[in-house]
């Protein structure tokens, strides 16, 4: 890919990359950019992110990649924001069974504290939802403990969501 713009899979068919946007990511200095997120620090920050990055891949890969972005770290309301993406799917799959979702904004609060990782970002949250959310309503769906064509909410009781 990254010599000709050339792409063989595995039953050897070409495909052409030549005009193809490709994006990596990584969480090499992750624990750099936790420290060293605020927005005056930024240069220092990409500095030694890029030393890291230097460390860990050869310098033939890095001069065939165009430009390394180095992002500032999720907070809360980005987090909150993925999940409410994330939840849509869930509302309209349960939309098409005739049911309606609604979650409080204190158990959005507790998912996005759940599905949030510093170093790991928002990969955390889709099990987040899916243990927390999807699961225990899948139960009470499957139980009959949710007639149909109603409003399922989730709450948040002590530390954990509660489904009814």
């Amino acid at each position: 890919v990254l010599d000709d713009g050339r792409l063989t899979d595995g039953q050897g068919r070409t495909v052409d990359f030549k005009n193809t946007v490709v994006i990596m990511t990584s969480n090499l200095g992750s624990d750099i950019i936790q420290d060293k997120h605020q927005e005056n620090q930024y240069e220092e920050m990409k500095s030694m992110v890029m030393n890291v990055v230097g460390q860990h891949f050869r310098p033939e890969f890095i001069n065939r990649v165009d430009d390394i972005v180095v992002f500032h770290p999720l907070g809360k309301e980005q987090i909150k924001s993925i999940a409410k993406i994330q939840l849509a799917s869930l509302r309209a799959r349960l939309a098409d069974k005739g049911y309606k979702l609604e979650l409080s904004a204190a158990a959005m609060d507790k998912l996005a504290d759940a599905g949030f990782d510093p170093v790991f970002g928002a990969r955390p949250l889709k099990r987040a939802i899916q243990t927390q959310v999807e699961n225990p309503l899948a139960q009470q769906l499957l139980s009959g403990a949710i007639l149909p064509e109603s409003t399922i909410r989730i709450d948040v009781d002590g530390d954990s969501l509660i489904v009814y």
